[in-house]
């Protein structure tokens, strides 16, 4: 029987790709999760279907439930016989009052555990470029509430002491308090020629950075409307943004990509945004799953000998294809003899990866280029086995008919609608924070489409870049009234990449 228990997790600063391994397993295997606004959305998505999401969410000057509140909800679920996952922003005991959630499960008899997350303290710094520790600058750092109002009488800050005592001080959460953070350090003696920088929504798409002194930083934060949830750094350590800053450097910086693709495939295009500082939100409109009946495939395995070609036009087929070979007690010689053509290069590499070699791949990665290559090679008789997916297009194998072929066109795997959170998607859209969409195939556009159900679709994207894969694609994207912004040349994951720096160099220049 499963145990009950509550961990209490770090999300980490905001990049989704921050969070531990440990913590991203407690997110994998929970029934209840319980987040903040500050643990990215993305995390969510790696929840188990049937989990139950409750959002808490916490802000300086807004609170969707008190801790108190929090506090009583991790106990009552973990009484239920449920595995619970507090998920935090940051780290839970800076400033996250983990420890507080600790001492109530403690007093009720609650097992828990501690995963500890990466602190905004440091993580949001050097996404701005700034370390908090520097050989030449400072060997020690603190890290302060910026809630507590330094006015205050009974402060449990001694500014005397830290003002000079401590060579780069990160405040958290301080931007209300901002003037008299840096009157106090002035005060007790820090420089007013001191640098500081303000960095908000630090290691997000969102991130802005702003620079001055303890003289004149809080006009400029003014003027700037520079608001929380943001990280306060004072320092020598600041001056090294000039030569440090990297993330905001990067070509996709600023850039929350939509990713339609089946959640088994979209890591490969998720990782490549992510590597150029773009945020991938993964959105899966379309899911793979078996066929209704392998009996078709397995009736064209056992005839495989009779095939002079066999032709894949997906990663996915090839898969499927070799999945059932095994279950069926056979392996690659069954194909002794017998021509193979691949679509695309990532579907060679996929055959490649069984030992095959490839006798045929195409210019161009579409159906029309397959028949003009095969034109020549195939005579009339000749079989030819498509496995793929049960909504493919109907040109390829019409086209080898024509040509004398006689074609068994088999259902591989199947393609059905995703699961995505389609009202997040809205609400993302209407606040403008998606500024990429990106389309695989016409299916993830056919369901994207349908999922979303929204009248003022042509609205909501009115400033969004929509990048294709390609021209079928693209065509079923106008046909449903969505315009592309760019085009692949090259009808990859790699040349849809291309074609979003493309077209995201364009509209910045």
């Amino acid at each position: 029987m499963k145990k009950s228990i509550v961990y209490l997790v770090g999300a980490g600063p905001g990049d989704p790709g921050l969070i531990t391994i440990k913590g991203l397993e407690c997110i994998k295997k929970a029934d209840v999760i319980v987040y903040d606004r500050l643990a990215s959305p993305r995390l969510l998505t790696y929840a188990r279907p049937e989990a139950e999401l409750i959002y808490v969410g916490k802000s300086p000057d807004r609170h969707a439930m008190k801790q108190h509140e929090i506090n009583q909800l991790l106990v009552e679920k973990a009484k239920e016989g449920k595995v619970v996952t507090r998920l935090k922003g940051g780290d839970p005991f800076v400033f996250g009052r983990g420890g507080e959630e600790a001492e109530v499960l403690v007093e009720n008899g609650i097992h828990y555990e501690v995963v500890p997350g990466i602190t905004s303290a440091v993580a949001v710094p050097a996404y701005a470029g700034v370390p908090v520790t520097h050989r030449d600058a400072t060997s020690d750092f603190a890290v302060i509430t910026g809630n507590e109002d330094p006015a205050k009488e009974n402060s449990k800050i001694y500014w005397d002491k830290i003002a000079t005592g401590i060579g780069t001080l990160v405040f958290l959460m301080g931007m209300s308090n901002l003037s008299k953070i840096c009157e106090k350090l002035i005060q007790y003696g820090r420089s007013p020629s001191t640098p500081v920088a303000l960095v908000r929504w630090g290691t997000r798409p969102e991130q802005q950075t702003l620079v001055g002194t303890l003289q004149d930083i809080t006009e400029k934060a003014k003027e700037a409307e520079f608001k929380n949830p943001a990280v306060i750094i004072v320092g020598e350590v600041v001056k090294l943004r000039e030569k440090l800053a990297w993330f905001e450097n990067k070509k996709l910086f600023g850039k929350r990509v939509l990713v339609t693709r089946s959640r088994e495939q979209a890591s490969v295009l998720s990782q490549r945004i992510e590597e150029l500082g773009g945020e991938a939100y993964e959105f899966p409109t379309i899911q793979i799953a078996e066929p209704d009946t392998y009996a078709p495939l397995d009736a064209a395995i056992d005839a495989l000998s009779s095939y002079k070609w066999v032709v894949f036009t997906s990663v996915n087929g090839v898969k499927y294809f070799f999945n059932r070979l095994k279950k069926l007690g056979k392996d690659v010689r069954e194909l002794h003899g017998t021509n193979i053509c691949a679509i695309g290069p990532k579907t060679r590499e996929a055959l490649e990866s069984y030992g095959l070699i490839v006798d045929y791949v195409p210019s161009e990665y579409r159906a029309e280029k397959i028949i003009a290559g095969l034109s020549g090679r195939l005579e009339p008789g000749d079989r030819v086995l498509l496995p793929r997916a049960d909504i493919a297009r109907k040109i390829l194998p019409q086209a080898l008919k024509e040509m004398g072929a006689v074609v068994d066109e088999i259902t591989a795997y199947k393609t059905i609608m995703g699961a995505g959170d389609a009202q997040q998607v809205i609400e993302m859209l209407t606040r403008k924070e998606l500024h990429v969409l990106t389309f695989t195939s016409s299916s993830t556009v056919r369901n994207f489409v349908q999922l979303l159900g929204a009248a003022n679709l042509k609205e909501l994207l009115k400033d969004v870049i929509v990048a294709s894969i390609g021209p079928i694609t693209s065509t079923t994207a106008r046909e449903l009234g969505i315009e592309v912004t760019v085009e692949a040349e090259e009808y990859t994951i790699d040349g849809l990449v291309d074609a979003v720096l493309k077209a995201v160099a364009e509209r910045q220049g």
